[in-house]
């Protein structure tokens, strides 16, 4: 069961690594502007004119600018809703960049991803300790009574809630620990730590993602296949920091721990 859990686990870092590195994936982002902070519509190094309306997004750009909708050409007024599926998807384009817009509590913003970027360019791979069974085990689930938000610093210096759905209660080396978690829609759970190890030796903090609970609340906390955040790759992600009570005081050295250095150049 150890070599087949070890074979498993290589393959999803396999394909872990292919995504983050994809065209469109996260080491792609090159910014992330937020439109309050551009009352003029003017966003840098995106042509067009993109202000805040309701409940949308409304852009105005001429056929100079280059920006394509859809895939064709695009030359007047629109209004945009958030983008909901991949990068690579989102309706507007400047050439091989998608420009995908979004909506955090209220606020508007449009995210620019660079097939070209720096980050993805340089790209040398995932540092991940390699699997150990140790770090998989099983995990309860108790659900609050209504769901709970706290606010939480973010990678970029702004506050935001984060909705928590219950507490997973696991033993690591005989030590009982419970993260604060969140239900995810298809009822899967989703966690930020950080641990004893996080900024020397991990990143500083990471999410690991229990499948959904049984009726009676138990699932399997895999630490072996906890991930780095978004902001690990790109500087422009907005990543919550762990809430009170998710920085546990043990080391967890499992799973994905940070981006390997651009030492070595080919």
């Amino acid at each position: 069961m150890t070599a087949a859990g070890a074979e498993a686990w290589q393959k999803w870092h396999e394909r872990r690594v292919e995504t983050v590195s994809a065209p469109y994936g996260p080491l792609a982002l090159v910014g992330t502007h937020w439109l309050k902070d551009f009352p003029d519509g003017r966003l840098p190094a995106i042509p067009g004119r993109w202000t805040a309306d309701g409940d949308a997004v409304a852009l105005a750009a001429g056929a100079a600018d280059g920006l394509t909708l859809d895939g064709g050409p695009f030359a007047g007024e629109i209004r945009l809703t958030a983008d909901q599926g991949p990068a690579g998807a989102a309706r507007v384009g400047l050439g091989e960049r998608r420009l995908v817009v979004l909506v955090r509590e209220s606020s508007w913003g449009v995210r620019d991803f660079d097939p070209d970027a720096k980050a993805r360019t340089a790209f040398r791979g995932v540092e991940a300790t390699p699997y150990n069974p140790r770090w998989s085990v099983p995990g309860r689930f108790a659900p609050y009574d209504g769901r709970r938000t706290v606010r939480v610093a973010n990678a970029d210096g702004r506050e935001c809630g984060l909705g928590l759905g219950g507490g997973l209660t696991f033993s690591l080396d005989g030590q009982e620990q419970t993260l604060r978690v969140t239900v995810e829609e298809d009822g899967t759970l989703w966690a930020v730590f950080a641990d004893s190890t996080s900024g020397d030796g991990s990143y500083r903090f990471r999410f690991p993602r229990p499948a959904a609970p049984d009726a009676e609340g138990r699932t399997t906390v895999d630490f072996d296949r906890a991930l780095l955040p978004p902001c690990a790759f790109a500087d422009h992600f907005v990543c919550p920091f762990p809430p009170p009570g998710n920085t546990l005081g043990v080391a967890i050295a499992a799973g994905e721990r940070d981006l390997r250095q651009n030492t070595v150049v080919p």
